[in-house]
């Protein structure tokens, strides 16, 4: 078709007129110039840990709305991870879970035979038409279509993207801020740290090149690209991106210790001690780079923190990546008060005033001066960089009894500083 001219009162495309002495299957087209539409999503993920996850909202009356979870199962929640372009259904969320929504309950009772290309294709009461309340509000986790391998966590590594059922890599050219800023965000880490193509290549697909992103995007693949497949990847540089955790300790004695934190829907909160325990801290030591855990604190330990208490009865199994991983009942607790916030202390945790943490017996204390050549797109001070080097130092010290490595912070909360400026990549610390 050409010379095509809606007026916007049609049911379809083939009710518009075709301008022109043009028929249908005839065309004038130039140079492979086909229309194409990008349209308004009718189901979206909203409150999730990432894009592909969170409370499920349909578009109706050009009004957002809820869907009950009354008959809500792994069949209903596929059509949706496929509409909203995830992967595979992982779980599918009742009782609120990822926080309860506002104003209109569009569907009830839900029954999909998983064959719809979306929500609204399958059986459902009426528009409107239900018996529950946003306490009873369904969500779904769906597996991501991004995700950050060859780093040392989930927030930190060569950039892959999941396309026809298959994971492949985006080519470096053109790759910038802007673009590692969508893939945290989407990902459910924090803002982005650092961009660059410094985790490895691959031989395997290359999906992506010369992608371009404006940062407002919600997820990699809506952003302009050549198109699927389609690269000139000459020298196999691949995109990478460190973006900030989305865990953290506030208030301790060092960064490896203190109140647990989490960063969820762009807001920062705390979590319950409601079962918290040295499982679920050892997450948290992990996931910071900081050792093994060495207490589970609760009752505030660290202070009081403020803003949601985003997670309670958090039961973790102890090989997770990250504390957000972990189960727990749903998202943010409007009944708790911060009166039993969680916290944390770490192996490798040390006081501001150099005393030990880890227990009161009798020790030699050692200070050493350490001098370090570190690439300028690395930051020395990063927690999990100094867990790399805590382990390399442990296998060359040969020490007969047991020890341990612990950092000492300078005036400014800074572990390593700049010798001079003409030695800009050499760093020591005391």
């Amino acid at each position: 078709m050409t010379k095509v001219k809606c007026f916007g009162n049609e049911t379809s495309l083939i009710e518009c007129p075709v301008g022109g002495a043009d028929k249908w299957g005839q065309n004038l087209c130039l140079h492979d110039l086909y229309a194409g539409v990008i349209c308004q999503p009718r189901t979206r993920l909203v409150s999730g840990i990432n894009f592909c996850s969170g409370r499920v909202e349909v578009l109706h009356n050009e009004t957002w709305g809820t869907v009950c979870d009354d008959g809500w199962d792994l069949t209903d929640a596929a059509v949706v991870c496929r509409e909203v372009g995830c992967g595979n259904a992982l779980e599918a969320k009742s009782a609120a879970y990822f926080g309860e929504g506002l104003g209109q309950i569009w569907m009830d009772n839900v029954n999909c035979s998983a064959n719809e290309y979306a929500l609204s294709k399958c059986e459902y009461r009426e528009w409107g038409a239900h018996n529950c309340n946003h306490s009873e509000d369904a969500g779904v986790i769906c597996q991501p279509v991004t995700r950050l391998i060859e780093g040392t966590d989930a927030c930190y590594g060569r950039v892959e993207v999941l396309h026809d059922g298959k994971w492949g890599t985006v080519c470096y050219d053109d790759w910038g801020a802007s673009d590692g800023a969508v893939v945290c965000k989407e990902i459910g880490c924090g803002n982005i740290y650092k961009y660059g193509a410094y985790f490895g290549t691959t031989s395997e697909q290359i999906w992506m090149d010369n992608v371009d992103c404006t940062g407002e995007e919600a997820a990699l693949s809506t952003c302009a690209f050549q198109g699927w497949g389609t690269h000139n990847c000459l020298f196999a540089r691949h995109a990478g991106v460190i973006c900030d955790l989305p865990v953290r300790l506030v208030h301790g004695s060092s960064i490896c210790s203190g109140r647990v934190e989490v960063l969820h829907d762009g807001q920062w909160g705390t979590v319950s001690d409601d079962g918290w325990d040295l499982t679920d801290a050892a997450v948290v030591c992990r996931e910071l780079g900081c050792g093994d855990a060495v207490e589970a604190k609760g009752g505030a330990y660290f202070g009081q923190g403020s803003g949601p208490v985003w997670m309670d009865s958090v039961d973790c199994v102890g090989k997770e990546s990250s504390l957000i991983q972990c189960n727990i009942n749903h998202w943010q607790h409007y009944n708790l008060d911060h009166l039993h916030d969680a916290g944390v202390i770490c192996g490798e945790s040390y006081s501001r005033s150099g005393e030990s943490v880890q227990g009161s017996e009798t020790s030699v204390k050692v200070l050493l001066r350490i001098e370090v050549q570190t690439d300028p797109m690395f930051d020395p001070n990063d927690p999990r960089t100094m867990s790399k080097l805590s382990e390399e130092m442990e296998k060359k010290l040969h020490i007969s009894r047991p020890f341990s490595l612990t950092w000492k912070t300078q005036k400014d909360g800074k572990v390593f500083q700049e010798v001079s400026q003409k030695k800009k990549a050499a760093r020591k610390c005391n």
